[in-house]
């Protein structure tokens, strides 16, 4: 992939989760009122949504919940690769309080505007949101016990780079948690350069075996890939809508063939990894 595409990629991305913060806005702080409904909601317990402000339910568009997945303890620093309204910035921020610290990173400015509000209205004082890339993390070496993300590696259109900059701002045996989008087969050729497949979450959607390559390569250890739901054919038809709907989606792709053609191939997935240790040469 050419640094064109990437920054094509980019672009569109920032450029459909601007509008999606936009839309969380609308329906959280307008007259109409986030429902129960609210995909945010199909993701966490009871328990957390019932401590967040509903524009950062409204704005999830998440794969999973990675703060479970993590393990978060008091005291830990968490980053969170493409923070979005905020909502795994917060419940991470009071997982590892009173002395810990979430920062979430996210490259779109109107993004950062909701994240920061719905900080503001949970009142969590232990949190910083960055603006940035999560090619290129704005935080030192070595100074993050956790790196997490919902949904978000698959946007990148320069993951090796995302790995990298991961496994840097971990600390020695720091761990990797993620919630995305895995392909359990290859994607055709002709759909991986489809601008709205990037930002439904297909295109740039890695298979199984290459994630575990690039981690490795990377440098991380105990990798593990757990599959959590392979989309049906009604799933994809959700997500094809959003596509259809969108001034991204090509006259010359057919959605519907499209669909059939994914079915099963698309998955979501937990990946866990670690940041192997100095003083440890077990390979644990």
């Amino acid at each position: 992939m050419t640094t064109r595409d990437a920054d094509e990629i980019r672009e569109a991305v920032r450029a459909r989760y601007a509008e999606a913060a936009r839309a969380a806005e609308a329906s959280c702080c307008g007259p109409a009122k986030a429902t129960e409904g609210a995909f945010g909601r199909t993701l966490y317990g009871e328990g957390e949504a019932d401590v967040l402000p509903e524009a950062a339910l409204a704005a999830s568009l998440g794969c999973g919940n990675p703060t479970l997945l993590a393990d978060l303890r008091p005291g830990e620093v968490v980053l969170d690769l493409g923070s979005g309204g905020g909502i795994d910035v917060l419940l991470s921020a009071r997982r590892v309080a009173p002395t810990g610290m979430a920062y979430g990173l996210d490259m779109t400015p109107e993004m950062l505007v909701l994240a920061r509000r719905n900080q503001a209205d949970a009142g969590v004082t232990n949190a910083e949101f960055l603006e940035g890339t999560i090619e290129a993390v704005p935080l030192p070496d070595g100074s993050v016990d956790v790196v997490i993300s919902n949904c978000v590696v698959n946007l990148s259109g320069d993951k090796p780079a995302v790995f990298r900059e991961a496994f840097r701002v971990l600390r020695p045996g720091g761990r990797l948690a993620i919630s995305d989008v895995v392909m359990r087969r290859a994607l055709p050729e002709r759909l991986q350069r489809v601008i709205g497949l990037w930002t439904g979450c297909i295109a740039g959607a890695l298979p199984e075996t290459g994630y575990r390559e690039q981690l490795e390569h990377a440098g991380f250890v105990d990798i593990a890939i757990e599959a959590t739901d392979v989309y049906d054919r009604e799933g994809l038809s959700r997500m094809a809508e959003d596509v259809a709907a969108s001034a991204e989606s090509p006259d010359a792709v057919d959605i519907e063939a499209t669909v059939v053609e994914l079915e099963g191939a698309v998955m979501s997935a937990f990946v866990r990894a670690r940041k192997p240790s100095p003083s440890r040469h077990d390979g644990r």
